[in-house]
């Protein structure tokens, strides 16, 4: 979560879609808040306390978590927007992702479908690294009755046009994204991964974004009747 009181937004960072280069993007504006330097030192003490002390917004947090901290005045006059991602494709990124920051926890998971067997599973203990792209992607957007309390929500699939048009109801120029990252073993497109099985798993977890933002496994210039 990125947040400017200077230019009124709130980037609201839901893991694997793009938001590393958005918030890349954003930072040098981080440096122009007249509250930069407390809310430096607010984010060294909670990074240094182990984020025990409830003194900054988490990376990942959910658009609630900033309704819930800031004052409503302040809340009501931010540009909030996030970005969201076709979830079988969000998916085969998570998979590379822990591959590269935490094999450990692919102990015993010799391929992607037993990944997907085991991070779905609601059994599971909880693990950061796989939790933070297990969580429905509409749950980021609402308050506690279920009302959308973002203004802009953009897509992965498009991210730089999308975010392009973020900056213009920021009033910020646009913004040249950096390159996204990409893991060099990946096979190509995320259906090459998927089996019948694998993909019914993803498409009833993940069936509130699937409905919510119109994804589905096919493309719609692929679909062959």
């Amino acid at each position: 979560m990125q947040l400017s009181l200077k230019y009124n937004f709130l980037f609201v960072h839901i893991a694997k879609t793009g938001g590393t280069s958005v918030r890349a993007a954003l930072a040098r504006y981080k440096w122009r808040e007249a509250a930069r330097v407390p809310m430096f030192i607010a984010s060294r003490l909670s990074s240094l306390n182990g984020h025990r002390l409830g003194i900054k917004l988490p990376r990942h947090a959910r658009a609630i978590a900033a309704q819930e901290m800031l004052p409503p005045d302040v809340f009501a006059r931010l540009f909030k927007f996030t970005f969201v991602r076709n979830p079988w494709d969000l998916q085969v990124s998570s998979y590379h992702h822990v591959q590269r920051e935490r094999p450990d926890l692919l102990s015993g998971i010799p391929d992607f479908s037993a990944f997907i067997r085991y991070k779905l599973d609601p059994n599971r203990p909880p693990q950061y690294h796989l939790d933070t792209s297990s969580r429905v992607q509409c749950s980021y957007l609402v308050d506690l009755d279920g009302h959308r309390i973002v203004d802009f929500v953009g897509r992965y699939e498009h991210l730089s046009a999308d975010f392009a048009e973020a900056c213009q109801h920021i009033g910020i120029e646009p913004i040249v994204l950096g390159q996204r990252r990409r893991a060099p073993d990946r096979l190509g497109e995320y259906r090459r991964y998927y089996d019948t099985a694998t993909a019914e798993r993803v498409a009833d977890f993940f069936a509130r974004d699937i409905e919510a933002f119109g994804y589905q496994f096919d493309p719609p210039d692929t679909i062959v009747e």
